[in-house]
């Protein structure tokens, strides 16, 4: 839920997200430490649910040196959440290619690869569903209902037109309708959600 002074959290009103910005871009650095607090649990969410695992603190420490080195270009009027998580999720793509790259220098890749993903039982079977979609299809999908971001702000964190987003999520809920039937009945790709 969001008001016009933040983002209701865990409870409390969270930062005025243009005024924290402002703050340091006028010689008041600290001012970044509350972006930070306000947005670390998105960004966490974001860089598990996009394939970080164990990496996923490391990804957002990353996302967030990145997005305050690159503050001066944020455009000013513009959304800081979809913003950082555009850069989180691009952080965790890196991340998921070098830790790729790792694997296949040292030869357990292609075990890994002739063996297949091996999902325990115990596993959450949406989580699972999730692994059978393409990575475009995940990440909208992840955005819109696992992040509950309207698909305004899925369009801007991933860089996409709305119109990509809406046929990308609908390709990926139809996906995930035959997977799990029942389960993703209803959901559309339109701004029904958020």
């Amino acid at each position: 839920m969001r008001t016009r002074e933040g983002t209701l959290e865990g409870g409390r009103i969270g930062i005025d997200d243009a005024a924290a910005i402002a703050r340091v871009r006028s010689g008041e650095p600290e001012a970044y430490a509350e972006l930070v607090r306000a947005h670390t649990g998105i960004a966490l969410r974001a860089a598990v649910a996009l394939g970080a695992g164990a990496d996923a603190e490391d990804v957002v420490q990353a996302a967030f040196f990145k997005a305050y080195q690159s503050l001066g270009r944020f455009r000013e009027g513009s959304a800081f959440r979809p913003w950082l998580l555009r850069i989180v999720a691009n952080e965790t793509k890196n991340t998921v290619r070098s830790a790729g790259r790792l694997r296949a220098a040292t030869g357990r890749e292609a075990a890994l690869l002739a063996a297949g993903p091996v999902i325990p039982e115990s596993a959450d079977p949406a989580a699972a569903a999730l692994g059978e979609l393409n990575e475009d299809q995940r990440r909208v999908v992840t955005y819109r209902y696992l992040l509950e971001m309207d698909e305004a702000e899925t369009a801007k964190a991933l860089g996409w037109p709305r119109g990509t987003v809406k046929s990308r999520l609908n390709r990926g809920l139809r996906k995930l309708g035959r997977i799990l039937p029942g389960q993703w009945e209803g959901r559309e790709g339109g701004d029904g959600h958020g």
